[in-house]
């Protein structure tokens, strides 16, 4: 992976920071009790909902397994219905596929539906180098933008802002992009939608050319598939006379019929809502698309692995890229409530972007050496994903390869990293704790010596666990060890 912010610092650094933000930890707190609460209520209306996300799960592991396959017939498929596919294999490469389409139109601006590959990639930085503006026209991404802000929620880009922030925006810089805000402008959310709204009509009737994610890629058929809730997608798909989309790779689902299951999950676990506002297909340039039907007349498919092959051959691994995108597991996640989007370094902030990020991008860096540890594994990520993803799993296994080293595959090589700096300490211990265990004898006599010295016991631990004790009681040492209460109770094991 070749664009990340990986100027940002360690995750413990950044959240250090955050947590002394008294405005930002209201926020997130406000914006996540009150987005999972009327999720939880969504998700019960439905008997089946287990069922659904054991569905969503199995087609997305099956998906993945021959994914080879199913990327070559949604070539087929896109390429018959009248689009051009192009395959990017990082960063840098997606982003002079884009530019180049743009700059054959002899366009130098774009207007863009969410998307959090483009984000991932850094198009709008590549195009702007490009002399080509990029407009985000979805409207939290719209505040970031005007803000010079970077997203800090997946599906609420702006969560981090209120109401009175956002109308502080619009008022200085919206005249800087094209229509300024108009005055007076209040902080009555429907003042500041109207605001978007004047703003960003004139960039869609102005707009020839379009840049998408998508939130599926149909490889039965070739359909791409947007959902979103304002209508700005909407009219970024259909008027501009060029589309772009990027996508990443593990989007594709096999057949039509499947997304049956992920119109119904995907709602309700992101926004809440029993069917998605607006949900946007096209198939290539469709029967009625071209020089005189409707909607774009060129359409273009830049499929990007960036890093999402290399973390495929990780068995683990491999179930972060059934992401769905619905960030329902940053809403029940207590470290992401206290320390916000932005310590993650990343666009994928939260527990999903704690097992993806450093799969996409490696661990070489502190940032993302850092993201596995950023949890309590307390489960309850893993509890509310509409496709099961076991992220506890996924940060225990990541950690060990922090820690540890080991055989990753890197750009299609498999390799042997080093363990990451810093973790001598865990590793020592993980060693002696090894040692230990294999010797029952030993650790009978080790229990029973640390029974009998328990009044010794200290209250906070030396040199580098007294870290862990700054912040929590050590447990008090029993009586007797399980082993020895066993024995006494039901006589001596066999």
């Amino acid at each position: 992976m070749t664009r990340t912010d990986l100027g940002m610092p360690a995750f413990p650094e950044a959240a250090r920071e955050a947590v002394r933000d008294g405005v930002l930890r209201a926020n997130l707190r406000h914006a996540t009790h009150t987005i999972r609460d009327k999720r939880a209520r969504a998700v019960a209306e439905l008997a089946d909902w287990d069922r659904l996300r054991a569905a969503g799960k199995a087609v997305k592991d099956h998906t993945l397994r021959h994914l080879d396959r199913y990327l070559l017939r949604l070539e087929a498929a896109v390429t018959a219905a009248g689009g051009t596919v192009h395959w990017a294999v990082d960063a840098d490469e997606a982003n002079r596929i884009v530019t180049e389409l743009v700059r054959a139109t002899g366009e130098r601006e774009v207007v863009k539906v969410k998307s959090m590959a483009t984000q991932e990639i850094g198009l709008n930085e590549a195009l702007e180098a490009a002399g080509i503006a990029a407009y985000e026209t979805d409207l939290a991404e719209l505040i970031v933008q005007l803000g010079r802000d970077r997203p800090s929620h997946i599906l609420v880009p702006a969560i981090h802002r209120n109401r009175a922030e956002i109308r502080d925006i619009f008022r200085a810089e919206m005249g800087r992009w094209g229509r300024p805000a108009p005055d007076p402008l209040g902080d009555d959310p429907r003042e500041l939608a109207e605001a978007a709204r004047l703003h960003l009509r004139e960039k869609f009737l102005r707009a020839k050319v379009a840049v998408s994610g998508a939130n599926f890629m149909v490889a039965e058929t070739g359909t791409m598939v947007v959902l979103e809730s304002e209508g700005n997608g909407r009219m970024c798909l259909t008027l501009p006379e060029t589309l772009i989309s990027v996508v990443g790779i593990e989007k594709v689902v096999p057949t039509f019929r499947d997304l049956e299951i992920f119109l119904q999950t995907l709602p309700r676990s992101s926004t809440a809502e029993r069917m998605n506002p607006y949900t946007t297909m096209w198939t290539g340039l469709g029967p009625s698309r071209g020089a005189d039907g409707d909607g774009p007349s060129a359409f273009h498919l830049v499929l990007l692995d960036n890093g999402r092959t290399d973390t495929l051959a990780d068995e683990t691994g491999r179930q972060a890229l059934r992401c769905i995108r619905c960030s329902a597991c940053l809403n029940v996640c207590p470290v992401y409530e206290r320390a916000g989007g932005h310590a993650y370094g990343s666009v994928y902030p939260g527990p999903i972007g704690a097992v993806l990020s450093p799969q996409l991008r490696g661990t070489g860096s502190a940032i993302d050496a850092s993201l596995p540890y950023a949890s309590t594994l307390c489960g309850a990520c893993y509890d509310v994903c509409p496709v099961a993803i076991d992220i506890p799993e996924i940060l225990v296994h990541l950690r060990e390869r922090v820690a540890q080293g080991g055989p990753v595959t890197r750009h299609g090589i498999r390799v042997r990293i080093r363990p990451t700096h810093g973790h001598t300490a865990e590793r020592a211990a993980v060693r002696a704790a090894r040692l230990l265990l294999d010797r029952p004898g030993a650790l009978r006599a080790g229990e029973r010596l640390l029974a009998r010295a328990r009044r010794l016991a200290p209250r906070r631990l030396p040199g580098p666990g007294r870290a862990w004790t700054d912040t929590r009681e050590l447990p008090s040492v029993p009586a007797e060890s399980f082993r020895d209460w066993w024995t006494r109770e039901r006589g001596t094991p066999q």
